[in-house]
């Protein structure tokens, strides 16, 4: 186990550390909820280790089937080691339902199965509040290459296509998420997290929201909705 060195980072929702090793660092998940880019705060009782839990069970998975990520091992309840990674700073987010912005965007009733998958592509920046850009404003700002682009854009609706699989017999229906991408030793590799923070979860009979829509619209129960997302990935009750 890499020996954990001084803290580079802390966000929203996890702290990342150095580590001894140079192509290791270390994530620790925080309870920490935020939402509309930092203007709501809170807590969720056991979201750290939830998302942890959860992101490990998803990685876990992706990488059997052939994803490249950052995942190398859960280290404790709220703690995994990753490797090290050059930010992409621009978010994916990919989208089966419409919900949140799209729906309020594009005047569709939330809800509405899209007839295809939507990508669309954030600039990673909380100063500016995260803006939609499209292919030619990353070109123009020198945020990835085309075929870093290209690649990243394979890999999220490769990503969406197993999702969609692994989650239907967990009576989940995968209404959209937020992926973010690093470059590691030249490659691009998925990282971040995918968890109730970064994807919307509804049940598949009842449209219950089983993610961070209950804190954003404060439709209660939250941590109820996060340890029901890990039972059915996991098979077994949080405690």
């Amino acid at each position: 186990m890499p020996r954990q060195l001084e803290r580079l980072y802390e966000g929203k929702a996890k702290r990342v550390y150095r580590t001894d090793d140079p192509d290791l660092y270390l994530v620790e998940y925080k309870d920490d909820a935020t939402a509309f880019n930092g203007a709501k705060k809170g807590t969720i009782q056991n979201k750290g280790v939830l998302n942890n839990q959860i992101s490990g069970v998803f990685f876990r998975m992706l990488e059997e089937r052939g994803i490249p990520t950052h995942f190398v091992e859960l280290v404790s309840d709220r703690e995994m080691l990753v490797k090290t990674l050059e930010i992409v700073p621009v978010e994916v987010v990919v989208r089966n339902i419409a919900a949140g912005s799209l729906a309020k965007r594009l005047g569709l009733a939330e809800g509405t199965v899209l007839s295809s998958p939507v990508l669309e592509y954030y600039y990673k920046s909380d100063e500016l509040g995260d803006p939609m850009i499209n292919d030619y404003h990353i070109r123009a700002l020198g945020l990835a290459s085309p075929e870093q682009m290209e690649r990243i854009r394979d890999i999220a609706l490769a990503v969406n296509s197993i999702m969609l699989e692994y989650l239907a017999d967990k009576n989940i229906d995968l209404v959209d998420f937020k992926l973010e991408f690093g470059i590691h030793k030249g490659a691009v590799i998925l990282g971040d997290e995918i968890s109730p923070d970064t994807c919307r979860f509804w049940d598949k009979h009842t449209r219950e929201k089983l993610d961070k829509d209950r804190f954003r619209r404060d439709l209660g129960n939250v941590e109820g909705a996060y340890e029901e997302v890990f039972k059915r990935l996991t098979g077994k009750s949080f405690s």
